[in-house]
């Protein structure tokens, strides 16, 4: 199924009656020639960001936009990157449509572009990234106990990999931004001698940890357990993932990386970009009628200036494929 970091995906579908059904979507490949190249596994963007010192920018996406933006900037930069898609935007975007439009856009462009379903919290719906072709998706047990939360994702693990899908989970609880507990208080952070077992347990390929991040607009500047970091770090072998990657410090940003972090979450900034943009072209129009083609358009160059900024933050080095 493997050859030089490319692969087909093989979808799972769990019947009505609790059988899997198996089938292959062979619209992830290597196009011959290798003018064009199309999804990458995240394990690999990932390997090679550790290789090369940089962080992978894991960017958020709910429209076609922000995946064709993003994915044109990381053109732009030869620097890899991950498109990831939020269950809770499927009422604007399917699930299956995202991994559809980021397939086709990632089968245009020469860098490696990754797929993953981000946050979900069930054994079925992380089956329905598997089913709609993610090659990487996340089960998120996180607000579950310990031993609940490894046999969750051992369940989703056992399941994904027999089909070639890789399964980032999460231990200690990324909580929310806008509660100060839930990234100041070291009581939620993860546990290193967990994070062993965890692996060791439930055979996940990467690991969203918890270092005094959150998720959304943040009511005070994080400052992230650094030590915690590198101890894990040291200790696990698996790629580590910092969701709540918005409005942390740069220098932040870039200590994690070099202390272990390998993806890096962007969601909220990059949403609040987008609106940002709109919102100038809006006031700044000189057609009454007002045309969203126009607007978007004129919204592009801003958006794309916030996401270049972004990988670029994220490759001191200026690493380059």
């Amino acid at each position: 199924m493997e050859g030089n970091g490319w692969y087909s995906v093989i979808s799972k579908e769990l019947s009505p009656t609790g059988t899997v059904s198996i089938f292959i979507q062979d619209d992830i490949k290597n196009e011959q020639g290798g003018v064009k190249m199309a999804l990458e596994r995240v394990s690999t963007i990932l390997k090679d960001a550790d290789e090369h010192k940089y962080g992978v920018a894991a960017f958020n996406i709910f429209n076609y936009e922000m995946i064709a933006w993003a994915i044109q900037v990381a053109e732009d930069e030869r620097v890899p990157i991950v498109i990831q898609f939020y269950p809770g935007w499927d009422k604007y975007m399917p699930i299956s449509t995202a991994a559809v439009v980021t397939k086709d856009l990632a089968s245009k462009v020469k860098v490696p572009i990754g797929l993953h379903l981000d946050h979900s919290n069930s054994f079925e719906l992380a089956m329905s990234g598997v089913k709609y072709g993610y090659p990487s998706i996340m089960i998120d047990g996180s607000t579950l106990d310990y031993e609940s939360n490894a046999k969750l994702t051992r369940e989703v693990v056992k399941a994904a990999h027999a089909v070639g899908v890789e399964v980032e989970a999460e231990l200690g609880h990324v909580g929310s931004g806008a509660n100060l507990d839930d990234f100041k208080n070291s009581d939620h952070f993860t546990d290193p001698d967990q994070a062993v077992s965890f692996i060791e347990e439930t055979g996940a390929d990467s690991l969203a940890i918890s270092i005094g991040n959150g998720h959304g607009q943040y009511v005070a500047t994080p400052n992230l357990d650094f030590e915690r970091l590198d101890v894990i770090n040291k200790r696990v072998a698996v790629p580590l993932v910092l969701h709540g990657g918005s409005d942390i410090p740069d220098e932040q940003m870039q200590k994690a990386m070099q202390l272990g972090i390998n993806k890096f979450n962007i969601a909220t900034e990059f949403n609040r970009a987008f609106y940002n943009s709109v919102r100038e072209v809006m006031k700044e129009s000189e057609t009454p009628a007002g045309y969203m083609f126009e607007c978007f358009r004129k919204s592009e160059k801003a958006v794309k200036d916030f996401l270049r900024y972004k990988i670029r933050m994220l490759n001191p080095g200026g690493y380059h494929i």
